[in-house]
């Protein structure tokens, strides 16, 4: 591999490809990275483990609601 010197050259970063990937992932809202994606992942399962825990602590105070407990 050889040893590094403070610069590298990057044969993508000069065409342009990686600034036409990174707009690319912004405007379809995908990230391009594996990283960025499981990310992306883990934090929309983060929120559903939020919604579903709320919803279910929901159902018993509507059964008892409904059951008149709560009437005074």
């Amino acid at each position: 591999m050889g040893k590094k010197y403070g610069f590298s050259f990057s044969w993508k970063r000069a065409l342009g490809l990686s600034a036409a990937k990174g707009r690319l992932s912004r405007k379809i809202g995908i990230p391009s990275t594996r990283s960025g994606r499981q990310r992306k992942v883990g934090r929309a399962a983060g929120c559903l483990v939020i919604f579903g825990i709320f919803s279910t602590m929901g159902v018993p105070f509507a059964l008892a609601a409904a059951l008149g407990y709560f009437a005074g």
